[in-house]
């Protein structure tokens, strides 16, 4: 055989070497047809098949896969929301023939079932229970698609409800919303603080009062008391309790009128205020003293008579 014959054979045997054996991928099914019909599966590695006569028909993947379909539905309480719906599923290993000759597009099967399902189970719900029962949902859609897919070979692996989004202006009227009842607390916040604030003023100024209060009858008791003692030394000297009063009250006058004489930004103004003042002053209080002593006698005297006359 010359140069020219072996090229062409070698050709033609590389073709039909490729046509014999083909790969699968990991995580990958093979459908193998021969003149049309099912002849079998075959999954990852190298395979075999009959030159000319046998075909790959398809590969189905048997990765866990992602659908996400958005649905616009009306709530119970009239509000249009658009949700999201990610539907997680996956090719059953031991389906894949069902897989492959049930369905021809299972995207379309898939998202049909979710439109009926979320359409029939959102108008039962006003626009915030569905934020809240969102996970309800999702659950439903699920049950909804095991029931229906697992009969092609497909197995729902999860449902999720991950977005909802209402109307512009619903969003806007929920913000709204929101922002008066956190001004409303913030201001019931700042109110309970302004009366804290007022109760506790109001006990400090309760508690200087009676301080106040406090230290004026001690000041007083103190003043009474040097009184009292002063009277009992001008006693010693000759000088009776009515004489030493008047004197005492004489001289608290002059001393008054001194400590207003050295404060040279006051304005009070004390009357009367004559020279003639403290003797004025004496002699109107040994004058009612005596009138007042006169006046204990004769009730006195009075009252002696009359147990007499019993």
């Amino acid at each position: 055989m010359n140069y020219f014959t072996i090229i062409p054979l070698t050709i033609v045997g590389l073709l039909l070497l490729f046509s014999f054996i083909f790969t699968v991928k990991q995580q990958t099914a093979a459908i193998v047809e021969r003149f049309g019909k099912f002849v079998a599966i075959r999954h990852a590695g190298l395979r075999f098949k009959v030159p000319f006569i046998d075909r790959v028909a398809g590969r189905l993947s048997l990765k866990i896969q992602q659908l996400d379909v958005i649905i616009e539905t009306k709530t119970l309480d009239d509000v249009f929301v658009r949700l999201k719906v990610s539907v997680q599923y996956k090719v059953i290993r031991e389906k894949v023939f069902d897989a492959f000759y049930k369905l021809d597009y299972p995207h379309d099967q898939i998202t049909s079932y979710v439109f009926d399902v979320v359409r029939a189970e959102v108008p039962k719900m006003k626009l915030d229970d569905v934020f809240v029962k969102k996970d309800d949902i999702a659950i439903a859609v699920k049950a909804e698609l095991n029931d229906a897919m697992m009969d092609y070979g497909y197995d729902i692996i999860k449902t999720l409800v991950t977005d909802i989004d209402p109307d512009a202006q619903v969003k806007e009227a929920m913000n709204r919303i929101n922002a008066a009842d956190r001004e409303k607390t913030a201001a019931q916040y700042e109110g309970d603080a302004a009366r804290i604030l007022i109760v506790e003023k109001a006990k400090a100024e309760a508690e200087s009062k009676r301080l106040q209060g406090q230290g004026i009858a001690d000041q007083r008791r103190e003043i009474a008391r040097g009184l009292e003692e002063s009277v009992e030394v001008l006693n010693k000297v000759g000088i009776n309790s009515q004489e030493a009063s008047a004197l005492i009250v004489v001289t608290q006058h002059y001393d008054t009128l001194q400590a207003i004489g050295q404060e040279t930004n006051s304005n009070l103004i004390l009357l009367p205020n004559s020279p003639q003042a403290g003797s004025q002053m004496l002699n109107d209080m040994v004058a009612s003293f005596t009138a007042s002593n006169q006046i204990g006698e004769a009730m006195k005297n009075n009252k002696k008579d009359k147990n007499k006359d019993e």
